[in-house]
């Protein structure tokens, strides 16, 4: 993987490594437990690798042909709790040519998708967190009154920061989660890019519900690992309450 990220550049691009690698990963299908780790930000530590994790079918059909589109190194992270967890209606159009996408199909692997609409909280996530986050947003709402942004990252290298910074900015209030564990994770990352490019507009400092710094237990106990709903409308009590 690191040599694959680095023919381009040693090359002045004139051999790129056009090679996709798809990974499932992620916990939640009573799996033994190292088949349930998540290793996404080590990808996304090696300079010249695109990583994206799509949540919806459609997104998983264009943004695998997107990837293989991509004259870069793409891994495509797989959440394997979202394998049969719903079906979708996909259009047959792409939303790019293939052979000839003039840049589309890099530009849907480096861009968020709004979840939910709202403008009190935006929770920022991806892959199995992310119908989580949709369920605890629909929470507050009915609960309430308390409309929530959701944004499903898909893209975690690189991340698309206009989207994440409009997010904050908009809503004021930011609450990050994923299944990975806490320390060294992506939400680190977002949350410090959130703090340097909109900490004027934060009425709360940005907090996380994660996985914990442990191993990925035994399945028997995996619940007890993974985000759930309940844990995330715990994390949006405090960023609301802050």
């Amino acid at each position: 993987v690191v040599h694959a990220a680095r023919y381009a550049w040693r090359t002045q691009g004139q051999v790129p490594a056009s090679i996709v690698i798809r990974i499932p990963f992620g916990g939640g299908v009573r799996a033994p437990e190292l088949h349930s780790d998540s290793p996404e930000a080590l990808f996304c530590h090696v300079p010249g690798l695109k990583v994206v994790c799509p949540t919806t079918p459609r997104d998983a059909r264009d943004m695998l042909l997107a990837a293989i589109e991509d004259p870069d190194p793409v891994i495509f992270m797989e959440p394997k709790r979202i394998y049969r967890a719903g079906r979708q209606e996909i259009p047959e159009e792409l939303p790019f040519d293939l052979g000839n996408s003039n840049g589309e199909a890099s530009a849907l692997l480096s861009t968020a998708r709004i979840a939910r609409e709202g403008s009190d909280l935006a929770i920022l996530t991806y892959g199995s967190t992310v119908p989580l986050s949709i369920e605890a947003a629909d929470h507050l709402a009915a609960d309430r009154g308390i409309e929530t942004k959701v944004v499903d990252l898909r893209s975690l290298f690189p991340l698309d920061v206009d989207t994440i910074v409009a997010a904050a900015g908009e809503c004021g209030r930011v609450l990050v989660v994923h299944e990975a564990p806490r320390s060294g994770g992506l939400g680190a990352e977002v949350s410090s890019l959130v703090h340097e490019r909109a900490m004027l507009d934060l009425e709360a400092p940005v907090m996380r519900v994660t996985g914990f710094d442990v191993p990925f237990p035994q399945f028997a106990n995996e619940d007890d690992y993974i985000p759930s709903v309940d844990r995330i409308l715990q994390g949006a009590q405090k960023v609301l309450e802050f």
